[in-house]
Order: C-alpha cells, then sequence, then structure tokens
C-alpha cells in the first residue's frame, strides 16, 4: 500500500511527479531519477514502483534492478546514483533540521519536540524533503498543516526556542 498525503492528492491521479512514497524509497536504494525518466514510464509502472514493497534488503534489491532496468528499456539511461549522504535522507533524523523549523517559522509554523516526536518517519521524511534544506518546496506550508497543524500558541517547548 502507498502512503498518500492530503498535500500531494493532485499529484495521486496522474502520477506525473514522484509522490512521496516513491521518492523515499528511490532514496532507500540510492537511486534517483529524473522527473523525465519518471514521465517515460507508464501509469502501471509508476504504481507498480510506488505499490512495491522496500522494507527488506531483498525487497530493496529487486526494486532496484527493476527500475534501474525499466528506466535503461525506456530512456536509454540508469537511474543515478545517489552519494552516501543523500541516501541517509531515506531514515529521517530524530531532530528536525534547524532549517525546516526556520522554514516552518517563517510560514507561522511552531515544531515542538511532541509534534515531531507524533510523526512517523513517512511524515517526518515528507516535512524533511520539503523544508529540511535550501529554498523550500511549494508544499511545505500545505504539509506543515496537514502534519503539524496551524501556528501553535505554545512556544516554550518549539525547537530553537529553549
Amino acid at each position: 500500500m502507498m502512503r498518500r498525503f492530503k498535500f500531494e492528492a493532485d499529484i495521486y491521479n496522474s502520477l506525473n511527479c514522484l509522490p512521496m512514497a516513491a521518492r523515499r524509497k528511490l532514496d532507500r536504494l540510492g537511486i534517483k531519477i529524473s522527473l523525465e525518466q519518471w514521465q517515460f514510464l507508464s501509469r502501471a509502472e509508476r504504481l507498480m514502483i510506488c505499490h512495491a514493497p522496500a522494507g527488506t534488503p531483498e525487497e530493496c534489491d529487486v526494486l532496484k534492478q527493476f527500475i534501474e532496468e525499466l528506466s535503461i528499456a525506456k530512456t536509454g539511461n540508469p537511474p543515478r546514483a545517489l552519494s552516501e549522504d543523500a541516501r541517509k535522507d531515506a531514515e529521517p533524523p530524530s531532530e528536525p533540521p534547524a532549517v525546516l523549523i526556520d522554514n516552518a517559522r517563517a510560514l507561522g509554523i511552531q515544531i515542538s519536540r511532541a509534534q515531531w516526536e507524533k510523526l512517523d518517519e513517512d511524515e517526518r521524511y515528507a516535512l524533511v524533503k520539503l523544508g529540511g534544506k535550501g529554498n523550500p518546496s511549494h508544499n511545505l506550508q500545505a504539509a506543515l498543516e496537514e502534519l503539524i497543524g496551524p501556528a501553535r500558541a505554545s512556544r516554550a517547548h518549539a525547537w530553537g526556542e529553549r
């Protein structure tokens, strides 16, 4: 089953972009496919990648091989290998990155310790991907509102407010 977030609901009908579930799998596999490569795939192939299991090393090996062969067959190019640091992004941190806290604060949303701890790994991954580096995604505010909620009055326990 593919994890679905409300903030990317428009993606699920067409799968014209990689949903968070697929992005996390690719990070875990250590590969990146370009948007162009993704769009060369049929809807059924995109769905297969989104729904394929990737929880065990064997499942990851099989899915990586499938994606590599499919990408070469459809585009003539294999997926790009990710650096070890980028591959680690598949497993979100136990604390939000400072840049995510700053980006959320700029949108009027505080991320408290309790809120972060209540998030599951998929939710943390999504927030880090959308706002944990450089320029935040246009989807960050919608993701924060869905996963954290609107701006909180309790700032005493917010990250960075020690």
